[in-house]
Order: C-alpha cells, then sequence, then structure tokens
C-alpha cells in the first residue's frame, strides 16, 4: 500500500531506489494478445514496462474487443476426411471442428452415420 499523498515524482525516486524503473511505451497503435481459443485487441491502448532488476514486466491499460479464434484446419486433414469416408469438404471441415481437429475420431463419426 502506497503512502498517502505521496505524489508521482517522489513514487519514482522511491522505486529507483528499489532497482526500479517504470516507463510509458510511447504511440501505441495496437496491443493483440493470441491464445488458442481467443484474440484480444486493444486498440488505443496505454502500455507500461517496468523493470526490476531485469525482469520486465508490460502493463496495458485499455478496453479490448475479444473474438473467438477459429482453428485453421488443414487442409491435407480436410481431403484425408474427404478420401475415407466420402463426405463432402464442407461436412468434413463441421465434424473436423466439433472434434477439435482430432481426424480419427471426426473420420469414425462420419463414417458411424
Amino acid at each position: 500500500m502506497l503512502p498517502r499523498g505521496m505524489n508521482p515524482r517522489q513514487m519514482n525516486q522511491m522505486m529507483k531506489k528499489l532497482g526500479i524503473n517504470v516507463k510509458d511505451i510511447p504511440n501505441v497503435e495496437k496491443v493483440i494478445i493470441l491464445t488458442d481459443k481467443k484474440e484480444y485487441v486493444f486498440s488505443e491502448a496505454e502500455v507500461t514496462v517496468m523493470d526490476a532488476q531485469g525482469q520486465k514486466t508490460y502493463q496495458v491499460v485499455g478496453n479490448p474487443v475479444v473474438a473467438n479464434r477459429e482453428k485453421k484446419l488443414p487442409k491435407e486433414d480436410i481431403a484425408l476426411i474427404v478420401e475415407q469416408t466420402g463426405v463432402s469438404e464442407e461436412d468434413a471441415i463441421k465434424t473436423l471442428k466439433k472434434t477439435d481437429g482430432d481426424i480419427a475420431e471426426a473420420i469414425m463419426k462420419l463414417s458411424s452415420d
């Protein structure tokens, strides 16, 4: 907890004594965080870098737009399923999505239908 009434200049001096340097990254246009299932896009974000004894930490402030990421299905996987089951590419893609890209499971599902 910070002492009450401490101004930013005093705070920076105290942090420097502790070996912590904090600075803003100017003119940030966009920050994108990709996970396996989601994409977080921060437009007009404020980014601060804190360097504490060689360990850098980035802080992003802003309101992200969150979107689901769709896995790209390899064309070879789709072709294999079509070849093995005789279904259309569209059906192969739908089943691969349902099985989270598991080719064997997709073939089994389509073969049993």
